[in-house]
């Protein structure tokens, strides 16, 4: 029979930026509105005999170089039994745009696996990786969610890699929603192409629970 991965007394920890984050630093504390707070609920409603301590620390706006400088007071300290990373779409934005700071695909990979070897040696904690996703099917029209479609395989495969080196479980987030696109209109997930409505967050956290489930 299948069980769910994360036990009773462990911690889960989330982390990344504003899709993470979500509203959980105001007057959603501590979760937020999102797929964190999906995740718990679903978690809450599957294995009623679980208690796990959630942590979320996603922040809005950061890319994978801040995420790195506040590693040991936002993930560190809090010695997690698993960790789960979305983060990239920012870094993107940063590189396309030229925004301080300027985040291109070779560092993204270095402050990446630096947050990883960090989890790996100072806590030992099971990691999940999320890819980055931009919610749109304008490819090939020149705008600019066109340009952002077209630079994002670079940073999916950064983690796709990470995933494999470190024996990370993985969720192949980009692919997921494209699948959904399929069916239906990116307004019925996204209201704009980062961040999610609930259906949105709750197509990811239901990818969570499949992920941790063996």
């Amino acid at each position: 029979m299948a069980d769910f991965l994360v036990q009773d007394g462990q911690t889960y920890l989330f982390q990344g930026d504003s899709i993470t984050d979500a509203g959980r630093r105001g007057a959603a504390a501590p979760f937020g509105t999102g797929y964190a707070k999906f995740t718990i609920d679903l978690v809450t409603a599957m294995y009623p005999e679980r208690h796990i301590t959630w942590i979320n620390r996603g922040i809005g706006g950061n890319r994978v170089t801040q995420l790195a400088e506040r590693w040991t007071d936002d993930t560190i300290r809090h010695q997690p039994d698993w960790v789960s990373i979305l983060i990239g779409i920012n870094d993107l934005h940063s590189f396309l745009r030229g925004g301080d700071p300027v985040v291109p695909v070779e560092l993204y990979a270095e402050k990446y696996e630096e947050t990883l070897t960090r989890t790996r040696d100072e806590v030992g904690a099971q990691m999940l990786l999320l890819d980055p996703f931009y919610i749109s099917m304008d490819r090939g029209s020149g705008s600019w969610r066109s340009v952002v479609l077209e630079a994002l395989p670079a940073y999916i495969e950064v983690v796709h890699t990470l995933a494999a080196k470190f024996g990370c479980r993985h969720i192949a987030t980009h692919e997921l929603f494209a699948r959904h696109l399929q069916y239906r209109e990116a307004e019925e997930f996204c209201p704009e192409p980062v961040h999610p409505g609930p259906a949105g967050h709750l197509i990811i956290a239901h990818a969570i629970v499949e992920a941790l489930t063996a």
